[in-house]
């Protein structure tokens, strides 16, 4: 092809490369955030300020309303610049033939019909059909979730195959795949989203994700809660207005109370949580994608794991050797290793030269290279005065190039099924001593070979593995193989971790039933094997219509769309592709299986902790709500306004909510079941707890409030004791609520050293509005006393003792 027509066809199809997926623009997230009814809330509370003359308010207000938007921004700019720091954004090159002449470029530069000259160790760039092959194998293993290279040859005639695909023709080669032995040569059929890799990255787009389950429903209690106060205060202000006149206060006083009623903490209590817990997870070796999969994966009932490259290393191992005699196991290896290359990309080779470090030295006399119809190879060494000649391959080759008495061969042969059915893959090793170095064989058949013994390679199971699959058991979570592999090496791979080893179910077997028989089969399966990847998506998509909530791994193109389907995609980082990552929720930095069982641990720990400051929240609007209510009611002087309200609710509430986040795990965090994929995040028992606990803290505050208002105090006076009187009754509620122990020594022996710092923060933000005079004026608290901090301790105190007596009184304790 020549440079020009290579030009104008890349202007006119496109890049090699796939679409970058869309993301939600910085503008769209201030929008969106800006459409929360807080917000206008805020704005509304800034503008009647500014129509009375408070224009230090009014800007206070407003800033609070920038909080929250930049808040919003900065966890989805912080999200997107950690996936773009783990991919990889440099272009594989690619050797092509330009103008005649040989050229690399970069692989985004391949255009349909280039010629590609393919060598070991090349990334193959696009989809291609081979012209020339010598002894060429594949690794397609990222498409088809084979670990072992797929043999590949050149087409018997011209012309392009109807879209061919991975495992179907083997003179077809795929973008995204590694050569791993040999040469070849390939005209380039097909580019970017149009290639095999491009086709299943594309089908991504058709599947849309469900919004996490805890945001949902966070945003449903949000919306009752807003609707109710929007009434209630909506309801005052007319009253206020048409008894006192004054409707300017009388909507400043509405405003109040619907900020008081309004959870808006809710969703930034959830936004606190993910940015903490995103952070918490990355130092177990998990990148966080979508940031609310964490409290998902605490809710995981299924996990669906790929096999190659998940559960084991994708990377071939000796699992044994079986000599025959008088050789005995590291001669048989170093014969094994002796016929392979000296630097190799075949894993198996690999394997092998790893099991045999000592039969590297020399340099080979004769090489006899693998064959179209001889699945075997062979090298002659020097060996004294003459020479050795040391040959593997698959186990029937070798039985014919040896010629062994019939019983013999039957004998061998027996073995090598033997091993098969464990999912080993078997190679026979062969050696003929005392060769003529002047006169070596031309072909292996002329050798003379001997059969020396069998070796049985495997792609070896990941250390943590077993371990972290009893904790799965533990946690009552069931793990499924899904994997394109052979149901007999996937059925061994899962007796060695120790998961269930039946019923085996079959892609061809799947491919037969209809949807009601297909979601039968296969929901109940413990093993998937020889599956395809829309078959996997199926999977998910049965899973989740059976109520469960599914996780799912893998690492390969194939595992996307099912990636993209589940409730929790969890890539691995290392050796996944592209597409796998874009496509999952939460990606394995270093490829550890056992991290995905601490993530799980930590999302069901997160789930804990979210629950107990909802309940929290719940709480903390009861006194606040009510000491909004109580004045206007009662025609008493106010004591917060919307200034305090923003204050309490805005920094001194998300303040709060850290030290929930940081509460240590309760001891029988994985030793529980999943909750129920249905359960409210706030159970009616806890939303109870909840508004009793605000009850009992309005009802101590207020009781405050009327003391000193019966006292005589001036209002400046009256407003600090109420306000410094509600904070200590919320610091109270924090400690009610930081365990699910009824025991308040056993709680308070927890340690949290960030309660100890947002303890303090809360009490220097209070002294900044009490004691800085520019901002007691602002606040309007300028009648703060000493004797005043006495009460709200005293207020604070009796909260939490009438509380600590009421969980004891509790027969039972809601756990969700």
């Amino acid at each position: 092809m020549s440079t020009a027509e290579a030009a104008l066809r890349l202007r006119r199809e496109g890049p090699n490369a796939l679409p970058d997926a869309a993301h939600r623009s910085l503008a769209r997230v201030a929008l969106d955030v800006a459409r929360e009814p807080m917000f206008a809330l805020l704005l509304g509370a800034g503008a009647l300020y500014l129509l009375l003359g408070d224009l230090a308010e009014a800007l206070v207000l407003l800033g609070f309303a920038c909080l929250s938007v930049g808040i919003a921004v900065a966890q989805e700019a912080r999200t997107e610049r950690a996936l773009e720091a783990l991919r990889d954004l440099s272009s594989p090159r690619a050797l092509v033939v330009r103008d005649g002449e040989r050229r690399r470029i970069p692989g985004r530069e391949v255009v349909r019909g280039d010629l590609l000259i393919l060598a070991e160790g090349d990334r193959i760039p696009a989809d291609a059909r081979l012209l020339a092959a010598e002894t060429l194998e594949v690794d397609e293993s990222l498409l088809t979730g084979e670990s072992v290279p797929v043999r590949k040859h050149a087409a018997a005639a011209p012309g392009e195959a109807t879209t061919p695909r991975p495992g179907d023709d083997p003179a077809a080669v795929f973008s995204g795949s590694l050569v791993v032995r040999g040469s070849g040569e390939a005209i380039v059929q097909a580019t970017g989203p149009r290639t095999e890799l491009g086709r299943i990255g594309s089908a991504l787009g058709g599947i849309e994700r469900e919004p996490p389950r805890l945001r949902a429903q966070t945003a449903a209690l949000v919306r009752s809660f807003a609707v109710l106060g929007l009434l209630a205060s909506l309801v005052l202000a007319l009253l206020y207005g048409l008894l006192r006149g004054d409707w300017l206060q009388a909507a400043l006083g509405g405003i109040a109370l619907a900020m008081a009623m309004l959870p808006e903490e809710f969703p930034l209590i959830l936004t606190v949580f993910a940015v903490m817990g995103a952070r918490r997870i990355a130092r177990v070796g998990v990148l966080l994608r979508q940031a609310s999969a964490l409290q998902t994966l605490g809710a995981t009932t299924v996990l669906c794991t790929d096999k190659t490259g998940t559960l084991t290393r994708n990377r071939m191992a000796v699992a044994l050797a079986q000599p025959d005699p008088p050789l005995d196991g590291p001669g048989l290896l170093r014969l094994a290793a002796e016929a392979s290359e000296d630097a190799p990309f075949d894993p198996m080779e690999v394997a092998l030269r790893q099991a045999a470090p000592e039969a590297t030295g020399g340099t080979p006399l004769h090489h006899y290279g693998l064959r179209p119809d001889l699945p075997a190879m062979g090298r002659a060494w020097a060996a004294g005065d003459g020479m050795r000649l040391a040959a593997k391959g698959a186990p029937e080759a070798m039985l014919r190039l040896c010629a062994p008495p019939p019983a013999e061969a039957a004998r061998i042969a027996a073995a090598a099924a033997a091993l098969a059915a464990r999912g080993l893959r078997v190679l026979g090793v062969a050696s003929a001593e005392g060769l003529d170095p002047a006169h070596p064989p031309a072909r292996l058949e002329e050798a003379g070979l001997v059969f020396r013994g069998l070796v049985g390679l495997a792609d070896p199971l990941r250390p943590q593995v077993p371990e972290a699959v009893a904790e799965c058991r533990t946690a009552g979570i069931r793990v499924v193989i899904v994997t394109g592999d052979h149901p007999e090496t996937a059925r061994a791979i899962a007796a060695e971790a120790g998961l269930d080893t039946g019923p085996v179910v079959t892609g061809a077997e799947l491919a037969r039933l209809d949807e009601a028989g297909f979601a039968a089969r296969a929901v109940g399966a413990a093993i998937l094997a020889r599956v395809l990847p829309e078959q996997k998506l199926r999977l998910v998509q049965a899973l989740k219509a059976a109520g469960e909530v599914v996780a799912m791994t893998g690492d390969g193109v194939n595992d996307a769309p099912a990636l993209k389907a589940a409730h929790v995609g969890v890539a691995m980082g290392a050796r996944g592709t592209d597409v796998a990552r874009e496509a999952a929720a939460a990606v394995l930095l270093e490829d550890d299986f056992g991290a995905i069982l601490r993530a799980i641990r930590l999302g069901r720990r997160i789930l804990d902790n979210l629950r107990k400051a909802m309940g929290y929240i719940v709480a903390l609007h009861v006194p606040i709500a009510g000491m909004a209510f109580l004045p206007l009611a009662f025609g008493l002087p106010p004591v917060l306004g919307p200034l305090h309200i923003a204050f309490l609710e805005m920094v001194v509430d998300p303040v709060c909510s850290l030290a929930f986040e940081a509460e240590p795990e309760e001891a029988d965090v994985m030793r529980r079941p999943p909750e129920d994929p249905q359960a409210p995040l706030l159970a009616p028992g806890l939303v109870a707890w909840g508004v009793v606990q605000g009850i009992v803290a309005f009802a101590t505050t207020g009781a405050l409030y009327l003391w000193a208002w019966q006292a005589g105090l001036e209002e400046p006076a009256l407003r600090a004791i109420a306000f410094t009187a509600l904070v200590a009754a919320l610091v109270a509620l924090i400690l009610v609520n930081r365990s699910f122990s009824a025991s308040p020594l056993a709680a308070l022996a927890r340690p949290n050293p960030v309660l100890l710092a947002v303890l303090g923060l809360v009490g220097l933000l209070l002294v900044l509005v009490l004691e800085v005079p520019p901002v007691a004026a602002l606040f309007r608290l300028e009648g703060f006393a000493a004797w005043h901090a006495g009460l709200a301790l005293a207020n604070g105190l009796a909260v939490l003792l009438i509380l600590e007596v009421g969980k004891r009184l509790r027969n039972a304790w809601p756990r969700r």
